[in-house]
């Protein structure tokens, strides 16, 4: 590569104004736009690729939705009778309150969408639940609830999973359904892990929940219990589309607090929309970002070289998935999961297509893979909130989430090589991929 190219100039300015504090869709703006100036390209390219890219895509806007349903789950009480639910269930064996960490984590899965929805919302109950009165360290709730908020975007519905189907164009239902499966299995790695934990480190056993009071519990837990139902049942009946569900999710969760529990006041739903929009104006600009960044990518013909170079290698489609694994493994020690989907794996899409790997399963995979850069170190988004939340050093959160990591790799070793753990819900509904 020419290193005074003006692509060799546009990754240099990218990465420098990232170091030094720019964001991400920021920096990939302007190095896209030096990039047409050196190039000599036209500058009204970078508008022409928000309006295309933005406006005209109805998919992204189930973003915003989901992230707005999350917040309005956290900010009534839906949570707290979600808590109260899973305690009555797992809470009775030892080291039930991690039980039930990991049992929230998948039923907030099907609502939001976001691990860091999850972790700043129901995580937060949690750290305060399992450190009351001593009953585990701090950060050994930490970890645990930073692990097991990277189910949230692994079940359906998925944000990360609607930006993949932006970039790839594979189904959203196909892959929503497909990752069912694989956050299952990581929840079920994870509760075998606890039950270890707790006998070694002779976890608490939580006062059983009498019989009588299941019923009741339920029936307060119900309407938050069916808003996945809800969601899911809207896209795969065919009555909305993904991104109507989103905001028939909204709407329930709104309905649900306000009307029935009763419990959001004007300033908590103020403030939440504010918070929606925040988040969302943050991963929009990344998204624009690498809209107009993909647009020099493709100019520089960067997916098909990349192609031809990695067909000469000879790869099987194995070789191949285990190749993109170990990159993307190491990328999400460093990079954003969005901004991995976004710049990343465009580039990758043409080779698995060429090699017939099935786009809904590597999209699944890719998921997974980059969702654990979430609790990796050095980068681990969920370990800094967590650090937030939980007032205890980074160190001793990394020493605790390793062994939960492991088993996440675990997971992705399965999804990686046993395609029909991700493909064979899809097919149950008609997937012919």
């Amino acid at each position: 590569m020419n290193l005074a190219s003006p692509f060799s100039l546009s990754i240099v300015a990218i990465t420098v104004l990232a170091l030094n504090g720019l964001p991400v869709g920021h920096a990939m703006i302007a190095g896209s736009v030096l990039y047409l100036l050196l190039a000599g390209l036209d500058m009204g390219t970078v508008a022409e690729q928000f309006l295309n890219g933005m406006y005209s895509n109805y998919i992204i806007l189930a973003v915003p939705l989901f992230i707005l349903a999350a917040e309005l789950m956290n900010i009534g009480s839906m949570t707290d009778r979600l808590m109260v639910f899973c305690n009555a269930f797992v809470g009775r064996f030892r080291g039930g309150l991690a039980q039930v960490n990991v049992l929230q984590s998948i039923i907030f899965a099907g609502m939001s969408g976001s691990a860091i929805a999850d972790a700043a919302g129901s995580g937060k109950i949690m750290q305060n639940m399992m450190t009351a009165d001593g009953k585990y360290p701090a950060s050994y709730a930490a970890a645990l609830t930073a692990a097991t908020a990277v189910i949230g975007p692994i079940i359906p519905p998925s944000i990360p999973m609607i930006i993949y189907a932006l970039v790839s164009d594979a189904s959203i239902g196909y892959l929503f359904l497909a990752g069912v499966v694989p956050g299952l299995l990581m929840a079920g790695f994870q509760m075998l892990l606890v039950a270890i934990h707790s006998r070694t480190r002779n976890f608490p056993v939580e006062p059983p929940t009498p019989v009588r009071e299941l019923p009741g519990i339920t029936v307060r837990a119900l309407p938050a219990l069916l808003m996945p139902l809800v969601l899911l049942g809207g896209i795969y009946s065919g009555v909305t589309t993904p991104t109507e569900a989103a905001a028939v999710a909204a709407a329930y969760a709104l309905i649900i607090s306000v009307v029935l529990y009763r419990s959001v006041s004007f300033g908590d739903f103020y403030n939440s929309v504010l918070a929606s929009a925040r988040t969302t104006a943050s991963i929009g600009m990344l998204i624009a970002g690498a809209l107009v960044f993909n647009y020099v990518v493709t100019v520089e013909n960067i997916p098909q070289s990349l192609s031809v170079v990695l067909q000469s290698w000879d790869l099987s489609p194995t070789g191949f998935l285990i190749l993109v694994n170990i990159i993307l493994l190491l990328l999400g020690c460093v990079l954003e999961g969005t901004t991995i989907i976004l710049v990343i794996l465009p580039v990758l899409i043409p080779t698995a297509q060429a090699l017939g790997i099935d786009l809904v399963h590597f999209g699944v995979m890719c998921v997974v893979n980059i969702m654990l850069g979430l609790v990796t170190p050095p980068y681990g988004l969920l370990l800094f909130i967590m650090v937030h939340i939980a007032k205890v050093p980074l160190r001793d959160i990394v020493r605790d989430v390793l062994p939960f990591l492991y088993t996440m790799i675990a997971s992705l070793i399965i999804i990686t090589f046993f395609p029909e753990t991700v493909l064979w819900l899809p097919r149950l509904f008609g997937y012919q991929g």
